[in-house]
């Protein structure tokens, strides 16, 4: 289930601190950390879904919005605190658009790069969803 976690909030007057930990606020153990970032005006990242890999993505800096289908449906959610994430099953069909100036996008996946695990048609997402 695609789910916004809170994740811890440190406040402190020199700064405030969050952090993510595996299968405490997010729930799989990490096997791979990516970021994206210098996304020129007007262009998107992702479009695609990803058969047995799950992620859980944070706006570390700037705003960006994320695109979803699970199969059955769509929402877009707008990332735009480094104190929440979107956790992504597998399964679900992203697209990440709409990135402010100088956004970074910090990524967090249960498994590591694999391109057979990917899905980059979205004819081939729905039929393989349904």
């Amino acid at each position: 289930m695609i789910k916004l976690i809170d994740l811890p909030k440190i406040l402190d007057d020199r700064g405030n601190l969050s952090v993510i930990e595996e299968m405490t606020n997010i729930p799989f153990k990490i096997h791979r950390v990516y970021w994206i970032y210098d996304v020129p005006g007007g262009e998107f990242r992702g479009s695609h879904a990803l058969r047995e890999t799950e992620e859980f993505i944070v706006a570390v800096s700037g705003s960006f919005d994320i695109n979803l289908h699970t199969g059955k449906e769509e929402r877009k959610i707008s990332l735009n605190r480094s104190y929440f994430g979107l956790y992504i099953p597998k399964m679900t069909w992203r697209m990440l658009d709409n990135f402010s100036t100088n956004s970074l996008a910090l990524i967090v996946a249960s498994k590591g790069f694999n391109e057979d695990d990917y899905i980059r048609d979205f004819e081939t997402f729905i039929n393989q969803a349904g």
